[in-house]
C-alpha cells in the first residue's frame, strides 16, 4: 500500500508498508525500525510481540519524541503497561495500533510537525 505524501522537507516519511517491509522516504527496512520525524532511522531489535521488553521502549526516549506510535504487527495488540513504563514517566504518549494504521497515523503527526516516533513491528512468519 502506497502512503502520500512521497516527501516533505526535513521530515521522514513511510511511503510503503507491505508484506516486504517499510520505505521510509528512498530506503526499504525489512526488519522492525524506530522512525523518527527527524534523522536516521534505527533498527528496532524485537522479531516478535513476545519478546518485546521494556528496553525495546526505552530505545525510543533517545529520540526525545512527544508521541510514540506503536504499530503491533498485523493485528492490534497492547503491550503490557510495565513496558511503555518510562515513556510515560517522562510524559511521553504512547497508542498502540496495527502497523500499517501506525504508519498512516505517524505520516499524519509528521507533517503537522509534531515530534513523533513510530515503533514498527515487522514480525516475520516462520515461512518467510
Amino acid at each position: 500500500m502506497k502512503f502520500q505524501p512521497d516527501q516533505l522537507a526535513g521530515v521522514n516519511v513511510i511511503t510503503t508498508f507491505d508484506r516486504s517491509g517499510v520505505r521510509v522516504n528512498a530506503q526499504h527496512h525489512a526488519t522492525s525500525v524506530l522512525v523518527p520525524w527527524q534523522g536516521e532511522v534505527q533498527r528496532w531489535d524485537c522479531t516478535t510481540f513476545a519478546e518485546l521488553h521494556a528496553g525495546h521502549f526505552e530505545q525510543a526516549l533517545g529520540l526525545k519524541p512527544e508521541l510514540v506510535i506503536f504499530g503491533s504487527g498485523d493485528v492490534l495488540r497492547f503491550p503490557a503497561a510495565a513496558l511503555v513504563r518510562s515513556l510515560i514517566a517522562q510524559r511521553i504518549g504512547v497508542e498502540t495500533m496495527d502497523t500499517g494504521a501506525a504508519c498512516r497515523t505517524y505520516n499524519v503527526l509528521a507533517s503537522e510537525g509534531r515530534a513523533v516516533v513510530a515503533a514498527l513491528l515487522l514480525e516475520r512468519s516462520a515461512g518467510a
